[in-house]
């Protein structure tokens, strides 16, 4: 595996988990951006985009525009991945503890 992949597989996680902490389950990409900063993540505006995209793809969120803002929203199954519940190949598993 390369640092590439795991730095792949650690922001989706922490995308799944910043959106589980919300109480609507759902963030736009201009707090989805900043918040992945405050961890370690430094990323593009287009990257957190394709991340949301992936994450729709696998069934772990849905995607939406607000006044022409993305918005991701968690689903059950993204809730499962970010607990540590159910595992997806591409997205980190939470490490015990955490």
């Amino acid at each position: 595996m390369n640092l590439s992949q795991l730095l792949n597989e650690d922001r989706r996680l922490l995308i799944l988990r910043l959106l589980a902490e919300d109480p609507g389950y759902q963030l736009n990409v201009y707090v989805l951006r900043p918040a992945l900063q405050s961890m370690g993540h430094t990323v593009s505006h287009d990257k957190v985009e394709t991340d949301l995209a992936w994450l729709a793809e696998q069934g772990l969120v849905t995607i939406g525009q607000a006044s022409g803002v993305t918005v991701g929203k968690l689903t059950a199954r993204g809730a499962d991945v970010a607990a540590g519940r159910a595992t997806v190949p591409g997205v980190k598993r939470p490490e015990p503890g955490e």
